[in-house]
């Protein structure tokens, strides 16, 4: 299987032959992490440190999830039923196997209630993106969509690889470019080109595409960043192995990758403050998606951040994964 990776059992790294297209090398450094001039949960701005590690190219497309799934039979959260203990006061009719779509609403009364345009959808799953009906026959370089943080971490494992931590997410996001407003430098559109797959026009109503999609586009569509990197800012939001905090602290609760826990330990800042009755963790949001819009939701910047509960998945949410040597060679020791 291509997709594997194969580790050198005297080093632990990667060898040559396995890195050269899929994944791209990101030396260790510092950066300043996080923004003091948006949203409140980037603040502060910090200097903030991360060795040197692997990083695929592009988010994981339908066509390798395809191949993950054939191989282990794998079963996606949004293919289950979820379990009324998880969901206290869920009606039964309500606890079915589907995940959240974004439609388009024919009018819209306050921004700030998103049921006016999610749907959550029976019969929606990383086959079928816009419902039961719908398939990806045509989206294989498209990437992968309504994938839980369990089924990236997954795929992940999988192909011996494992999720990136917030930092090294968006230290590979700026391409370089310390401080930088996106992750191509301080225009949105330089010289009119539009650099990701982001919504133009007032949001969630009028979209104009002007970058010419209206929902995902291949994960090569746009330029890549400075270090080679596609689709690091739109597209789709994607997964890290961070905790959510509310705001950006040194001793915020964190852990790369380890098995969840919902009902208490480190992650319990990160529940949901709306759903106190539900006990669900969230985890760190990178990069913005093709929904992100300048009037309601202006995150495809390296410094945005969102939170998204473990058990969730969406039309616009999908991962890439990261290679540590230093963690390889520990595990070979």
């Amino acid at each position: 299987m291509t997709a594997m990776l194969r580790l050198d059992k005297e080093q632990g790294v990667r060898s040559s032959d396995d890195r050269a297209d899929d994944m791209v090398w990101i030396p260790g450094g510092t950066f300043r992490m996080g923004s003091d001039r948006h949203y409140p949960e980037e603040a502060p701005s910090h200097r903030a440190a991360v060795d040197g590690f692997w990083i695929d190219r592009t988010p994981v497309t339908n066509r390798q999830f395809k191949q993950f799934v054939m191989a282990t039979g794998h079963v996606t959260t949004a293919e289950v039923p979820p379990d009324p203990k998880d969901y206290p006061g869920a009606l039964p009719h309500m606890l079915y196997a589907g995940s959240l779509v974004f439609i388009r609403p024919r009018s819209t009364f306050d921004l700030r209630d998103w049921s006016q345009w999610w749907s959550f959808m029976e019969g929606a799953d990383w086959r079928h993106p816009y419902g039961p009906r719908t398939n990806i026959n045509v989206l294989d370089s498209h990437p992968v969509v309504h994938v839980s943080f369990a089924d990236a971490l997954a795929y992940a494992k999988w192909v011996g690889k494992d999720l990136p931590t917030e930092a090294e997410w968006e230290f590979a996001a700026r391409g370089g470019l310390d401080g930088a407003e996106f992750a191509w430098g301080d225009e949105f559109t330089p010289g009119g080109v539009h650099m990701a797959n982001t919504w133009q026009g007032d949001f969630p109503r009028h979209n104009h595409n002007e970058d010419g999609y209206e929902h995902t586009s291949p994960v090569k569509a746009f330029p890549p960043n400075g270090y080679g990197l596609h689709d690091m800012i739109g597209n789709v939001w994607e997964w890290t192995c961070d905790w959510w905090s509310q705001k950006h602290e040194a001793d915020a609760p964190k852990a790369c990758c380890i098995p969840l826990n919902p009902r208490g330990g480190p992650e319990a800042a990160s529940l949901d403050p709306c759903q106190p009755n539900i006990r669900i963790p969230r985890k760190v949001l990178k990069g913005g998606s093709h929904l992100c819009a300048p009037n309601y939701c202006r995150r495809y910047r390296p410094a945005a951040r969102h939170a998204e509960a473990v058990d969730t998945s969406t039309s616009h949410v999908s991962f890439r994964c990261v290679f540590r040597p230093t963690a390889a060679n520990e595990r070979s020791e």
